[in-house]
């Protein structure tokens, strides 16, 4: 699963694109029964691109860009198990530059 996520990115192209596909990949190829993208904006988590069902609790994991959480990527799985975790921290490294909506630039251009 990590290999089609690395293959999405070095795609490229619109960050929310990227951004729905990976979380596609994740609930079909990840075994989970729902995966998403939260944005850190103005104080608080907001849903940003989903897929599957919701129900139940998500782990979540912090999307950090230069030290600073951006974002979270939260997955309803029915047994998390400490490799889904690692696999998920990568994933959340990866998906970092995607993740920069609402996040202040300080004026620097960007591009995922």
């Amino acid at each position: 699963m990590l290999g089609a996520v690395e293959r999405i990115l070095g795609r490229g192209g619109d960050a929310d694109d990227v951004l729905r596909e990976v979380v596609d990949i994740l609930r079909a190829e990840g075994g989970f029964n729902w995966a998403g993208i939260s944005f850190f904006e103005k104080g608080a988590f907001v849903l940003g691109p989903s897929s599957g069902e919701s129900a139940g609790k998500p782990a979540r994991v912090p999307i950090s860009y230069d030290g600073n959480v951006v974002a979270e990527l939260g997955v309803v799985a029915p047994d998390l198990s400490a490799e889904d975790r690692a696999l998920l921290e990568r994933v959340a490294e990866l998906l970092a530059p995607y993740c920069l909506v609402g996040w202040d630039t300080g004026g620097e251009a960007w591009t995922p």
